[in-house]
């Protein structure tokens, strides 16, 4: 009899028809105990399945058939977890007038349980023949013992096997999904932006009215607001998905501060409503990534801006000192409060989730990581007057590839 299966047990049955060795194990018994019928069954609380068989009586059970579970004495075995082995149906007190023997026609019979590692019970090994048989000695249950763990080992091995297929599979995709929408960030984005500061810088460099620079004014800001968004996007993206931020090291102070001036020139285009100073005082050389730097600077200027108080001067102090390098942003506000100041540093916080200009809550989090990348730190310090954020390395330490986590 066949029935439709639940997908978890046609799993389990193809399972077993997936280990080689079961064909061998069944004819082995066979041969040894002189039994004409073997079988590994599937037994559930109420299914009793044939998983593969090895049949010279013309009992009748292929892979798939079921026989009605309360009519096997592996239904005792699922219950009571312990072997049954019958040399003679007609000479054993306890199963002399059982009714499987009567119903399937057998006088000599062999089960052993078969558990999973989890020490969950998954079915029997058993056999059974019309004659008599000398089962019940060591060498022959010793044999089903070994079998009957051989057996789990490999539907173990064959079920991490399929896991890690499974695993790598969904890997895979999520590996191609990564590729795209990093491609998707990098150029689909990226060009289209760049392309339309571009046009506005045009704009503002013709003769229009005033009504239409202001619009290019407000396209050309929303572009550098949007450059910036994507970058640390792609940063987050790159580093939690596969590649990380790879630093690319120079020795260039004069580089950095012309760097940094055209980082402030930039934002002052973009934002008139806060004065911009700017003061760098770099004594020695040390070894940096003069676009990071310039993107970790850009990220504290957006986030003063965003949050400083309208029309109040934001500082820069950039400086070496004592073998270290500190550049500090310096807005005035209100007071970041206390039990927001741990999440400053975290993926997609913002201090306002209401404000239209909060952005992704990326911004920090990629400076801080910036910061690590150079040996330093992010550290931060509001009052009541002022909130400051200040980054600081050393201008000699072995710089490494930042891992986003």
């Amino acid at each position: 009899m066949k029935s439709t299966l639940p997908q978890s047990l046609q799993n389990d049955i193809y399972n077993i028809t997936q280990i080689s060795a079961i064909p061998s194990i069944l004819n082995i018994i066979c041969k040894s105990t002189g039994m004409r019928f073997s079988a590994v069954a599937r037994v559930t609380d109420n299914k009793w399945i044939t998983c593969v068989s090895q049949d010279e009586i013309e009992f009748g059970l292929k892979t798939g058939d079921e026989l009605v579970l309360e009519t096997t004495i592996c239904n005792e075995i699922r219950q009571h977890s312990a072997p049954v082995i019958i040399d003679e149906v007609s000479k054993s007190p306890e199963f002399c007038n059982h009714h499987t023997p009567a119903r399937y026609g057998f006088q000599s019979y062999i089960s052993f349980p078969i558990f999973r590692k989890n020490g969950e019970f998954f079915g029997t090994l058993c056999a059974i023949d019309p004659e008599p048989a000398k089962l019940n000695n060591k060498e022959v249950r010793d044999l089903f013992e070994l079998y009957t763990q051989l057996i789990s080992f490999h539907l173990d091995a064959i079920e991490e096997v399929n896991e890690l297929n499974t695993t790598l599979q969904e890997e895979k995709y999520i590996g191609e999904l990564r590729e795209t929408f990093i491609a998707v960030l990098g150029h689909d984005l990226r060009n289209p932006v760049g392309t339309t500061r571009m046009c506005a810088d045009i704009l503002l460099q013709m003769d229009l009215p005033e009504i239409a620079n202001r619009q290019a004014s407000t396209i050309k800001s929303t572009s550098y607001r949007m450059q910036g968004l994507i970058d640390n996007l792609l940063d987050f993206a790159k580093g939690h998905l596969g590649d990380g931020i790879r630093l690319e090291l120079s020795r260039n102070r004069q580089a950095l501060k012309k760097l940094l001036l055209q980082v402030s020139k930039e934002i002052k285009t973009v934002d008139s409503n806060h004065p911009l100073h700017i003061n760098i005082d770099l004594k020695d050389d040390f070894e940096c990534d003069l676009n990071r730097i310039g993107q970790l600077y850009s990220n504290l200027l957006g986030n003063a801006i965003k949050h400083g108080a309208a029309n109040m001067p934001i500082d820069t102090q950039v400086i070496t000192e004592n073998g270290m390098f500190s550049l500090a942003v310096t807005n005035s506000g209100t007071k970041i409060p206390d039990k927001k100041m741990a999440d400053l540093f975290k993926p997609f916080f913002t201090t306002n989730a209401t404000n239209n200009k909060s952005g992704l809550g990326l911004g920090l989090y990629i400076s801080s990581e910036i910061a690590k990348a150079h040996n330093g730190k992010m550290e931060v310090l509001s009052t009541d007057e002022k909130t400051q954020f200040k980054f600081t390395m050393p201008i000699k330490a072995v710089v490494n590839k930042i891992g986003l986590k």
